[in-house]
Order: structure tokens, then sequence, then C-alpha cells
């Protein structure tokens, strides 16, 4: 039996219905996908997701956690089986277009020094997802987009060093870091730097991952003739502020492994007071506006109330 090209590694959590879609559009859209061998962890979801996946893509390799383990672990968890020469990492609420991870696969075939390959990764209205052409944080780059001089002056290279808006999204690019929604890394790299960083849940495995195969001297680079749709947090928005705690964390853990030894302790404690003073304020603000939803909801449901008795005299 000849070794599958790719093995794509899937991670679920409560999103049958995106992940149905993708696989779907695998087989439809990408003309080597015979040679690909679908690695799926479920991170017991408890909504059919299982199910779906026995009856409907019995080809998949599944495993079935008793616990949501989180995304790097999940991972971790099937990578060292992966027969694939490249193992991509893909989102379940991703939806890929034509020949979108064999360009990918033939990226890496015809450049050797490239240890991850990333496609051109579009939110569902069209417009391009910044993190999926990203320089490695650091604290100018923080500082201008806490200030939002990033977003003030996105065409300079100065200030937008992080997200790179700068740059032409169809032109190729070197970059420091993909996304983890959907990249593709050498199955001999992954044997060299190790697998994924268990202590980030999940938000910044993917960074880490890069920073890693960049120390190895290979290049990581994002083809925009690769373009895959990615519905963002399609997970994350049944759990905001465990997913607001696990991106901090990431961005913590980053930071002190691979940051931190560059400056002074004193100011390695602002850095991380300031990374979790920014998770308060967002679990707050969400807090807020999830309270202010929910009263909206239920004084709309009370006006209902009150205006049945009279529409029932009439």
């Amino acid at each position: 039996m000849t070794a599958p090209k790719v093995s794509i590694v899937i991670v679920n959590w409560k999103t049958p219905e995106l992940l149905a879609i993708l696989l779907e559009s695998i087989t439809r859209e990408d003309s080597g996908h015979e040679s690909f061998e679908f690695l799926i962890v479920d991170n017991n979801s408890g909504d059919g997701s299982v199910e779906m996946l026995k009856t409907r893509f019995p080809y998949v390799q599944l495993t079935e956690n008793t616990d949501n383990v989180g995304f790097s672990r999940a991972c971790n968890q099937v990578i060292p089986a992966a027969q694939g020469q490249y193992v991509l990492l893909l989102n379940p609420d991703c939806e890929v277009t034509k020949d979108a991870i064999s360009r990918m696969a033939d990226y890496l075939d015809q450049n050797p020094d490239c240890g991850a390959v990333g496609p051109k990764v579009l939110n569902t209205d069209g417009t391009l997802q910044l993190a999926c052409r990203r320089s490695f944080p650091s604290v100018k780059a923080s500082f201008f987009r806490l200030t939002y001089l990033s977003k003030l002056f996105p065409k300079s290279a100065y200030f937008s060093e992080y997200n790179l808006t700068h740059a032409d999204p169809d032109e190729e690019l070197e970059v420091d870091a993909l996304s983890g929604s959907c990249m593709m890394v050498r199955q001999d790299v992954i044997d060299r730097i190790g697998l994924l960083d268990e202590d980030i849940f999940m938000f910044g495995e993917d960074i880490d991952w890069c920073w890693r195969i960049k120390e190895l001297g290979y290049r990581v680079v994002y083809i925009p003739q690769s373009v895959v749709y990615h519905v963002h947090g399609a997970s994350s928005r049944f759990r905001p502020v465990g997913a607001t705690v696990n991106l901090h964390r990431g961005m913590h853990v980053f930071y002190k492994k691979h940051l931190a030894k560059k400056y002074w302790a004193p100011f390695n404690i602002l850095v991380y007071a300031a990374i979790w003073s920014r998770a308060i304020l967002f679990i707050m603000v969400n807090l807020i506006r999830g309270l202010f939803v929910r009263r909206r909801g239920l004084s709309a449901s009370e006006s209902g109330l009150q205006k049945a008795p009279l529409n029932s005299t009439r």
C-alpha cells in the first residue's frame, strides 16, 4: 500500500456541520485527495460529531477523547502516527478551494529549504484573515497594536510589522508565522523540532512551532495560490471566557519561552501584567456585552407577552 502524501490532522469540538462541509470540500475540490490520510480527534463534543463521522466519513481515522484536552495535546495524540510526508494542521471550520492542499504539498516538493507553508486564509466575506501571515510578537509590535498605530498606518512596514498589512496578499511572502487553522509542515522537520507545546491549550501553538522551525534554518512561507476559507472562532464561541483565557495564556507561554530572556525581570513582570490585564478587560467587556444582549432579548420577550392578551381580546 502506498504511503499517503499528506496527513491531515483535524481537532473537532462541537462543529459537526462545518466539519462535514470541510471533508466534502476536500474530496470535491482537491484532485490529490486520494493521497491524503485524515486523522481526526474529537474532544468529547457530545453533539453527534462522532456518529456523523462514522456514518458519513468512515474512511477517517478517528480518535475519541473523553474530555476536551485542547488543540495542542489532541494534535500530539495523532501526529506521531501520521504516515504522510507532510502534516497539515487544519481546523474543522475551514473550507478548501481548488487544489489548496495539493498546492501546498507541491510547494514543499519544489522548495526543500521551506519547513512550513500556509495558504491565503479568507473570512467568509472574502477578506484576508491577518493571522495567516505574521511576524513574531515583539514588544514594539504589541505597542503599535495597543495604541492602534498599526491600524492608523496599515501600509507602513514599520507600524504594521506584526500583521504585515503593508504586503500584497496576492504575492508569495516569507514570514515568521502562519495560522494553525491551516498550515503544512514537513514530517522530518517535526521529528527534529518536536510536537506542539502542550502548555498552550490553544492559540499561540502555531507561532511557537514556526519559531522552532525557523531556529533550524528553514523558511516559513505564505503562498496565495492556495486559498482556504475559515469561519474564525466557530468552536470558541461556546466558551468565550475560556477562549480569552487560553489566548492570553498562549501569549504568556510564548513570551516566557522565547522573549523573556532578552529583558530584565522587572520588565518581564510588567509584560505579564499587561497580558493578563488585557485578558481581564476583554472578559469584562464580553460579559457586559452579553448581559446587555440578554436584557434586550428579555425586554423584547416581555413586550411580546404584554401584547398577547390585548390581541387575544380582539
